[in-house]
């Protein structure tokens, strides 16, 4: 199911060009009102429902409606962010709540790089980059 904005919660992350659901979108679908200052789904069929725009708004203003075999009729289930978790909350139909906290980036944005120190191999090899470290069948 598509993420949509509560428009009550949402502030449009404080007047700002860019909102933190825009910056996040891998497909670009979070778009600025610049009227009403609001962020919206400008495409709500393409959303691919990473929970990345949920997760990352500080306002807790954009939600995912589950699918009725996950979040069974009117069941749940939101993210709450900190600097180092997120904690998922699911709420049942019945009234029971679980959550489950997960750890997030341990790295520095960009910090990551597998290849760092690598000379890029011999390109008359057949190998690929790491195949070459990798001991021979016997």
């Amino acid at each position: 199911m598509p993420s949509y904005v509560d428009p009550e919660k949402c502030d449009g992350c404080k007047g700002g060009d860019k909102t933190a659901c825009m910056y996040i979108c891998p497909n670009d679908l979070m778009v600025l009102n610049v009227e009403s200052m609001l962020a919206y789904n400008q495409e709500p069929d393409a959303c691919w429902e990473c929970y990345s725009c949920v997760k990352i708004c500080p306002q807790d203003a954009v939600f995912v409606r589950g699918y009725d075999d996950f979040v069974p009729m009117g069941g749940q289930v939101h993210p709450m962010r900190s600097s180092d978790s997120i904690m998922w909350t699911v709420k049942f139909r019945n009234g029971n709540m679980k959550r489950f906290k997960f750890p997030i980036r341990t790295t520095a944005e960009g910090a990551a790089n597998a290849y760092a120190g690598e000379t890029g191999g011999n390109l008359d090899d057949e190998c690929l980059l790491l195949e070459a470290d990798l001991p021979t069948p016997n």
